[in-house]
């Protein structure tokens, strides 16, 4: 596992899958245009969808901060196009199956305390009452999650890694961290 990032590092380059099968490169896409990347565990997670739900309802805030939205996910292009059907914003969704993304990032897999956190039983429950249910399991299933925010000159801006499955900093936080 390669070290974590920090704000001030160059955000490493990677090629990757999208969830149209292409192969990209990230640079390229992002095109030095200030970019969000969130890690994610994988497209059937009830938790990672209900982040997915959030960031596509608060897109426009996004967009508005001047941020492409980019989501890194231990799933194969067809199960997560399958599992995030219907989606027609332009968020990006990076197909990372084997976890090289995850690691090149410093992105690492937690343990037990972490799959079973208290912050974590309460987003399965809100999940589920959303009607959010646990679609197929890919990747690593203690995964933790991450949050860059990358600058136009391909820095990191800001860098979090979560401290159980379920630790995303909400969209205000990262706005905030944006606007720093």
């Amino acid at each position: 596992m390669k070290k974590r990032l920090i704000r001030g590092m160059a955000a490493p380059n990677f090629t990757y899958e999208s969830i149209s099968g292409e192969s990209m490169d990230f640079h390229r896409k992002a095109g030095g245009k200030r970019s969000v990347l969130f890690f994610l565990r994988y497209a059937g997670c009830p938790i990672c969808r209900l982040k997915l739900r959030e960031i596509y309802l608060d897109y426009e805030k996004f967009n508005s901060a001047g941020l492409d939205v980019y989501v890194v996910l231990q799933s194969v292009p067809a199960s997560a196009k399958d599992a995030l059907a219907g989606s027609d914003l332009p968020i990006v969704i990076i197909c990372d199956p084997g976890g090289k993304i995850f690691k090149i990032y410093g992105v690492a897999a937690g343990n037990m305390f972490q799959y079973i956190a208290p912050p974590v039983l309460i987003k399965a429950f809100r999940a589920s009452r959303l009607g959010i249910r646990h679609g197929r399991k890919e990747g690593e299933e203690m995964q933790l999650p991450a949050v860059f925010i990358l600058k136009e000159d391909g820095t990191i801006g800001y860098a979090y890694y979560g401290r159980n499955i379920g630790d995303v900093p909400d969209t205000g936080a990262i706005l905030e961290a944006a606007r720093a």
